[in-house]
């Protein structure tokens, strides 16, 4: 069977490529990897190392032609976590427009101007998108399934936590799937009932396995507008309509609660710890343990804003060094740099505290080691690609159920 055509937005360092690779069946055909804040171009650096230079685009993706992207059977990417609601529509078009700069509508424009659109969508973003914004819960993802909908597509979404299949960081994010209404995955879907499609035969189920929670499921449907959802959509409500798991599909949702599966094999943060000399920066200076044993600990304060108004501010306490028998916290884009954090890793080794360094962090994403070590990027630029970066070994399982799907 043929390989899949693909194209790569907000491609980063290269993480969907690297599990599309290894689930085999796929080429990427072009790539697009462009930062906003900053003049030099890292992260496109890093790819185009890895990668090559040949069809790969470091522009900013709202100004780049859509003739001049080639089609592709799938589209994929992790695009930004924004604000979506829809600022306007578009004289004389179906399409709509949402406010500058939010790239889900460059998506939405490459899918709206190609005269053969991907017939698949494979994306990623927070898990937060469910259940965001805070005064219309739901309303963001709800817009983006129904621009969706009126593009021709069916989606099929899950959140998932990458350390709860083995892998060795707890990380969740929402993946959803998109399908053509011009391919048989569609018209399967369309004939399936949605339960067990999430449950046992969709593309979630095959790659990630479930335990079902029958208490939790809800059905509705999503008619309005674009410009009705925004301004409409659950206002009022307290609680995402959508759960976890679900599939949408001629305006319809399916949505349930489910957990996961799994008694694998499990990769723990000791077993990503390099074995040779650590570097003596990433070892934490002794008269530096009380800092971070203050912003590691439980709180209770009153503290003073900049306004002067006092209140009481709480958190619990996090284990501190982070326990090496079980899979690691989430990396954040903060990760690197010496100063003391409560969201940096800390580990004991050979009876001195220290950070992770940047393949340990590499190996908690499933990168290959020196990914991302090239000449004039430091350290904490590399755990900053780690912190925005996704888990391989997701996507590659994701990728293998897919290209089952599709072929079956």
């Amino acid at each position: 069977m043929k390989k899949l055509k693909v194209i790569e937005l907000f491609a980063g360092v290269g993480g969907f490529r690297l599990g599309l690779e290894q689930a085999k069946n796929y080429e990427i055909v072009w790539s697009n990897q462009w930062e906003p804040s900053t003049k030099a171009q890292h992260a496109s650096m890093v790819y185009e190392a890895r990668f090559g230079a040949e069809n790969h685009s470091n522009e900013d993706i709202s100004e780049v032609p859509t003739d001049a992207i080639p089609d592709a059977d799938m589209l994929v990417g992790g695009f930004p976590c924004q604000d979506y609601s829809v600022a306007t529509t578009l004289q004389n078009s179906k399409g709509l427009i949402g406010k500058k700069g939010v790239l889900w509508w460059s998506i939405h424009r490459i899918l709206s101007e190609k005269k053969n659109p991907p017939k698949y969508l494979f994306l990623e973003n927070v898990d937060r998108l469910l259940k965001s914004p805070s005064n219309q819960r739901g309303r963001d993802f709800a817009i983006m399934l129904k621009s969706l909908d009126d593009l021709g597509y069916a989606v099929e979404w899950r959140v998932i936590n990458a350390a709860d299949y083995g892998m060795p960081q707890r990380r969740r994010r929402i993946f959803f799937v998109g399908y053509h209404k011009t391919t048989q995955a569609y018209k399967k879907l369309k004939k399936s009932d949605a339960s067990e499609w999430i449950h046992e035969d969709g593309t979630f189920a095959l790659a990630f396995p479930i335990t079902p929670d029958s208490s939790n499921r809800n059905t509705f449907s999503i008619t309005d507008d674009l410009v009705q959802l925004s301004e409409t959509f659950n206002r009022g409500k307290k609680a995402s309509p959508f759960e976890n798991n679900g599939v949408f599909i001629n305006g319809q949702v399916f949505t349930a609660k489910t957990t996961a599966s799994y008694d694998g094999q499990r990769t723990v943060l000791k077993n990503i710890l390099e074995t040779k000399a650590i570097p003596e920066e990433f070892y934490i200076s002794p008269d530096d343990y009380p800092k971070w044993d203050y912003l590691k600990g439980a709180k209770k304060e009153v503290r003073t804003a900049k306004s002067g108004f006092q209140y009481n501010y709480s958190e619990g306490g996090m284990i501190f060094p982070d326990a090496l028998d079980n899979a690691s916290r989430t990396i954040i884009t903060g990760e690197g740099g010496t100063s003391p954090s409560r969201f940096k890793h800390v580990v004991q080794y050979n009876k001195r505290l220290r950070r992770l360094t940047p393949v340990e962090l590499e190996r908690l994403n499933m990168f290959p080691d020196n990914h991302t070590q090239l000449e004039g990027i430091s350290p904490t630029k590399r755990a900053f690609f780690m912190g925005n970066a996704l888990v391989v070994g997701v996507v590659e399982k994701i990728g293998t159920a897919l290209y089952h799907i599709i072929n079956s």
